[in-house]
């Protein structure tokens, strides 16, 4: 998997190396792009790079010694396979339903009971996913340990049981972690700080109280007595992309790439005014399940259904009010 360029063609555009690659790191160097890009790719790898995970839990039992809120805090953070995740619809965007269906989720269900007098533990592999979903990989639990377990949900003694319905959806971690497809991002540019822009900060000698990266090994060290040069800017990167399992690391790249473009090409149609593609909405940038309702504002989706049928933001009373008619106990017709 090398992308560098070939020879004579060192200013054709990009040019990627890829220096290790594994089933959840991948460690690249990029060239032939700036700093904005570069840090901007970064950014979108950590933040915008949609995957599936458990968005609502719907509790149909629960005898175990955690409350409800803390064993769905759990379910939410477990990984859950995303590869294809574009043949997810986000939910908002949905044609067939107003909060789930099997166009923009994937149901998950989870059921266990301790009979014996040991204590019981439940693990990510007892969730099963429910038919049909949009495609055979998205919502299955990722187990990567030796033993085939996955993440400890909770534990049971005896009669203790745990029944759950739990709706996973696509989302991004700008929304909540929980959708980050990567644990952590290395970034570094310029490592022998020939930019100057770094400070150190040492008490006696730098280069001994600030060691090297082995990015180092992959440029020339300065000389000493060396001219600064006022016009350089960097021009290799080293990224290192480690993921949490629910995407391969080359696929968080090329998703990373994807929605930039996407980005980009928004700004372009805004700038230019071009409404050919409906709007803003057009080109499918990356975004929370619920977070843009109509009326509502970004990030708003409750995450949760009452008791009484409504979608959150609802009380038993109708209408999204209190039982004062909109107006508080004190005559005051809202927040001033």
């Amino acid at each position: 998997m090398d992308y560098e360029a070939m020879d004579g063609l060192e200013d054709a555009g990009p040019r990627v190396t890829v220096r290790q690659a594994s089933r959840d790191r991948a460690d690249f160097t990029m060239e032939g792009v700036d700093l904005s890009f570069a840090n901007s790719l970064r950014r979108t790898l950590l933040a915008e790079v949609p995957t599936m995970a458990i968005d609502l839990v719907e509790v149909q039992a629960n005898t175990s010694s955690l409350a409800d809120e803390f064993i769905a805090h759990r379910l939410g953070l477990i990984p859950l396979n995303s590869k294809n995740v574009d043949d997810v619809s986000y939910t908002r965007d949905c044609e067939y339903c107003e909060q789930y269906c099997d166009h923009c989720s994937v149901t998950l269900d989870l059921h266990a009971r301790c009979t014996g007098d040991e204590i019981m533990k439940v693990y990510a592999r007892d969730l099963v996913v429910s038919e049909p979903r949009p495609n055979e990989w998205v919502g299955l639990p990722v187990i990567t340990d030796s033993l085939g377990l996955g993440s400890v949900i909770c534990k049971l003694r005896k009669d203790q049981e745990i029944r759950m319905k739990c709706i996973a959806k696509k989302g991004i971690a700008k929304e909540h972690s929980k959708w980050a497809p990567t644990s952590a991002v290395g970034f570094e540019y310029d490592p022998h700080n020939k930019l100057k822009h770094l400070d150190y900060w040492y008490e006696e000698d730098p280069a001994k109280e600030w060691p090297k990266s082995t990015n180092a090994a992959w440029e020339d060290a300065p000389q000493d007595g060396e001219a600064f040069d006022y016009s350089a800017h960097p021009g290799k990167f080293y990224f290192d992309v480690e993921s949490i399992g629910n995407l391969e690391p080359d696929a968080v790249v090329l998703q990373g790439i994807k929605v930039l473009q996407q980005k980009l090409a928004l700004v372009i149609q805004e700038l230019s005014g071009d409404d050919r593609n409906g709007g803003a909405n057009g080109f499918g940038a990356p975004r929370s399940p619920d977070g843009m309702q109509a009326g509502g504002d970004y990030g708003m989706d409750q995450g949760y259904t009452t008791p009484f049928g409504n979608t959150g933001g609802q009380t038993m009373y109708g209408g999204g009010t209190t039982p004062f008619a909109g107006a508080t106990p004190y005559g005051q017709s809202g927040w001033q």
